[in-house]
C-alpha cells in the first residue's frame, strides 16, 4: 500500500469512491492509475459504500490495478446491486448474459436489468430493451423493446438510438419507417458507435431515409471499418469492388474483403475466395479461394458449399475427392441452391461418390431446371434421349433441348442441332440443323465445326 493510501484517516467512504474516481479516469488534475483506484475503492467497498463497491468490481472485471478475475468482480457487483445501486445492478446483469463470473442466466440477467432500468439507468434500459427484442429470459416482444429503447435513447444513449433505429429500419414493434431509423442511427454514429455508423452505411447507399449518397456511405462505412467491424469491411470492400462512392479498385476491394473474412464475416469470406479464384485484386490462388469458400460453406452459405464443391470434385485447390464434393453439394441443394442441385444431379449421372444413378439425376436435374437451370434442362434432354432414369423420349428430348437452347445454353443448341440433323423427336430439316450448328460453334462448342464440315 502506498503512504498515500495509508494516510486516509478522516475520508468518508463516499470520499474514498471519489478518490478512487479520480485516479479511475484521470480527472480533476489526477494522473490515471488503476491501482491507486482500486485501493481506494477497496477502502470505500469495506465500509459497504455501493458505489466503492462496483468500481471495485470493474477494476476486477478488466483487470485494472488488479488482477483479472470475474468472480471477484461479479462478488462486489453483487454487494452493491444488493443495495439497489442501478450501475451494479447493470453490470450484474452483464454477468448474468455472459456467464462472467456466474452461472449463465438470462432470466437473472433480466432481472437486474428491471432493477436498474425502472432507476432510470439508461444503459440497462437499452440492455433490457434487447433482452425483448432477442427474447432472451423474457418473452420476445418487440412492443417492449422499443419502449425500453425508446427510454435510453431519450437519455443520449447510443446503444438504446441505435437499437430504436433498427425497430424502425425492420418495422419490429413499430411502423416502418426508414426516415426515423436514419435519424436514430445517426444520433448514435455521431457519438462513435460502431453498428451505427455501419447501419447510417448502408441508409446512405441504399437511399433509405436519406438520399443516396455513395460518398456519405463510404465515410460511415469507413469509420466502423476503422474500428476493426466486419460488416462494414465487406461493405466497403463491396463499394471498391463496384467504384461506388471511390474509385473502383479491385486490390482495396480484396483487402477490405479479406481483413472481414478473417473476422469470420460469410459472405466476405465468399466474395475473398472469389477474388482468389479469379485474380482480381490479388494473384489467382486456388488453395486460398478453396479454403474461404469452406469457411463460408461451413457457415451454411449455400454458394459457397456449392462451390466447394466445385473445388472438391475437380481437385482446385484440395485434394480431389468426389464424396466430400456430393457432400457439400448436398448441403447447398437442400437449401435450394440450383448450380448445387444441378452438379449433385451430375455426380449421381456419373458415379462420382456416389453410387450411380440415373433416377436421382433425373430428380436433381429437374429440381435445378425448375429454378431456371438451363444446364439441367439440356442434361433432362439428355436423359430423355438416352432412356437414362426416364423412358426413353425423342420428342420430349427435342422439348428439353429447345427449351435449354432458348435459354441459350450451348450444349443444347448443339443437341437441338443433332435432332434436326436426324430428325430425331421432330422433323428432319438439315438446313435448321445447319443454322443451330453455327449458332453452337459460336457458344463455343467445337465438335459443331465437323458436323459443319460434314454437312457442306
Amino acid at each position: 500500500m502506498t503512504d498515500e493510501l495509508k494516510n486516509t484517516d478522516g475520508l468518508s467512504a463516499a470520499e474514498l469512491t471519489q478518490k478512487g474516481d479520480a485516479y479511475y479516469n484521470g480527472a480533476d488534475g489526477t494522473a490515471q492509475d488503476y491501482a491507486k483506484a482500486a485501493g481506494y475503492y477497496r477502502m470505500a467497498a469495506d465500509q459497504g459504500d455501493a458505489a466503492g463497491q462496483c468500481g471495485l468490481g470493474t477494476c476486477y472485471l478488466k483487470g485494472q490495478g488488479v488482477g483479472q478475475n470475474d468472480k471477484e468482480a461479479a462478488k462486489y457487483f453483487t454487494l452493491a446491486a444488493d443495495q439497489g445501486y442501478a450501475p451494479a445492478q447493470n453490470l450484474l446483469g452483464d454477468c448474468f448474459i455472459s456467464g462472467r463470473g456466474v452461472k449463465q442466466d438470462d432470466a437473472l440477467a433480466v432481472k437486474c436489468y428491471r432493477m436498474a432500468a425502472d432507476q432510470g439507468a439508461a444503459r440497462a434500459q437499452n440492455n433490457l430493451g434487447q433482452c425483448y427484442e432477442y427474447g432472451r429470459g423474457v418473452e420476445q416482444n418487440y412492443e417492449e423493446a422499443v419502449k425500453y429503447y425508446r427510454l435510453a435513447a431519450q437519455q443520449g444513449n447510443a446503444g438504446g438510438q441505435h437499437g430504436l433505429g433498427s425497430c424502425y429500419y425492420h418495422g419490429n414493434g413499430v411502423e416502418r419507417d426508414f426516415t426515423a431509423a436514419a435519424a436514430y442511427f445517426t444520433l448514435a454514429a455521431e457519438q462513435g458507435f460502431i453498428v451505427a455508423q455501419s447501419d447510417l452505411g448502408n441508409c446512405y447507399y441504399n437511399g433509405e431515409g436519406v438520399e443516396r449518397d455513395y460518398e456519405e456511405a463510404v465515410k460511415y462505412f469507413t469509420l466502423a471499418a476503422d474500428e476493426g467491424y466486419a460488416p462494414a469491411q465487406f461493405n466497403l470492400g463491396l463499394c471498391y469492388d463496384l467504384g461506388n462512392g471511390v474509385k473502383q479498385d479491385d486490390a482495396k476491394a480484396a483487402d477490405f474483403y479479406k481483413r472481414a473474412a478473417d473476422l469470420g464475416h460469410t459472405l466476405a469470406q465468399f466474395n475473398y475466395a472469389s477474388c482468389c479464384d479469379n485474380g482480381q485484386g490479388v494473384p489467382k490462388d486456388s488453395t486460398a479461394a478453396a479454403k474461404y469458400y469452406r469457411l463460408a460453406a461451413d457457415q451454411g452459405y449455400a454458394p459457397a458449399q456449392n462451390n466447394f464443391g466445385n473445388c472438391c470434385n475437380s481437385g482446385h485447390g484440395v485434394k480431389q475427392d468426389f464424396a466430400m464434393a456430393v457432400k457439400y453439394f448436398r448441403m447447398a441443394a437442400a437449401q435450394g441452391d440450383a448450380a448445387a442441385q444441378y452438379n449433385l444431379g451430375i455426380n449421381y449421372y456419373l458415379g462420382n461418390g456416389v453410387k450411380r444413378d440415373y433416377k436421382e439425376a433425373v430428380r436433381y436435374f429437374r429440381l435445378a431446371a425448375d429454378q431456371g437451370h438451363a444446364g439441367a434442362v439440356n442434361n433432362l434432354g439428355v436423359c430423355c434421349e438416352n432412356g437414362e432414369g426416364v423412358p426413353q423420349d425423342y420428342a420430349r428430348a427435342a422439348q428439353y433441348y429447345q427449351r435449354a437452347a432458348d435459354m441459350d445454353d450451348g450444349s443444347a443448341i448443339y443437341n437441338l442441332a443433332i435432332c434436326y440433323e436426324k430428325g430425331m423427336g421432330l422433323e428432319k430439316d438439315t438446313a435448321k440443323a445447319i443454322e443451330l450448328y453455327r449458332d453452337a460453334l459460336a457458344h463455343g462448342v467445337e465438335e459443331a465445326g465437323d458436323d459443319l464440315r460434314r454437312l457442306r
